[in-house]
């Protein structure tokens, strides 16, 4: 048995939790929703609020991934998985996914009811993903409605609790289900061998790539369109880049594609981004 009281073990434990917050993902969707509450004047305060509640959202998900797929980790020797590396307990993930889901909870609410409940509307279908939604088809639900709800939760923050635009919404939630393509692809052959079966499983890997490109433009053409008043130069621009970046991302499902593939997927990404973020500074 590991000696916890060693410092060099604490380390590691400290090492193996922030692991399984799934950092990435994470760290992305803070920094977006927190960018998002800048543009949209949310406040100083409120904004650190949000960051907080949404940090705490995200690792609360990332530890109920992992505390409840260890048994499926193992079986498919998920080497990156601080559970099956032994840096971590299955009960320890649990107690600390239902600590942080509190202070989701809490945090959320003090925004307000209705800001608080659409912010947590991303928790509960991350949640929702982890128990089960993740093999069904409608293993994407939870990503269009969580990340639809995101930069609505975070308007509604802002003094007055305006409505954020459809356009708005209709882009979190194009760029969640894009995000649900993209996570699951490099996972297809050791989800189908513990018995995932998620809509991307269901769509392939060709089809799957080309629909993640699909929703990423389709994002980039709402955030540019969408606004009222002709689009700017700067949403010009954005399409410009838009339209090839999606063609080459679109062959991230073929051998052949995939080095140039991934670049173009995160360009999109990155770049759907930023006009969410520039967006939400006209909704207030």
């Amino acid at each position: 048995m590991t000696d916890v009281r060693a410092p060099g073990s604490w380390r590691a434990l400290a090492a193996g939790l922030a692991r399984a917050t799934h950092p990435g993902p994470a760290v992305a969707v803070t920094v977006v929703a927190t960018l998002l509450a800048v543009a949209a004047d949310v406040g100083g305060a409120r904004t650190g609020v949000i960051f907080v509640a949404v940090l705490a959202g995200q690792a609360s998900i990332g530890w109920s991934n992992d505390w409840l797929d260890a048994d499926r980790d193992r079986a498919v020797a998920r080497s990156d998985k601080p559970v099956v590396q032994g840096a971590v307990a299955p009960a320890l993930l649990r107690s600390a996914a239902l600590a942080a889901v509190a202070v989701a909870v809490v945090l959320s609410l003090l925004l307000g009811i209705v800001p608080g409940l659409l912010l947590l509307a991303l928790v509960a279908s991350g949640w929702a993903y982890n128990a089960g939604l993740k093999r069904t088809a409608l293993s994407a639900l939870p990503y269009v409605t969580g990340f639809g709800a995101l930069p609505a939760g975070v308007v509604a923050a802002a003094p007055g609790t305006p409505s954020a635009p459809w356009w708005l919404v209709a882009a979190g939630g194009a760029l969640g289900a894009a995000a649900h393509l993209a996570n699951v692809a490099p996972d297809l052959e050791d989800d189908l061998a513990t018995g995932v079966r998620g809509l991307p499983h269901r769509l392939g890997a060709t089809v799957s790539a080309i629909t993640c490109a699909v929703l990423l433009l389709a994002a980039s053409l709402v955030l540019v369109l969408g606004p009222d008043g002709p689009p700017t130069a700067a949403g010009w621009a954005g399409l410009v880049v838009a339209v090839p970046a999606a063609v080459v991302a679109a062959l991230a499902g073929t051998r052949r594609g995939r080095r140039l593939a991934f670049p173009a997927v995160m360009l999109l990404t990155v770049l759907d981004v930023v006009l969410l973020v520039t967006g939400g500074a006209g909704v207030t």
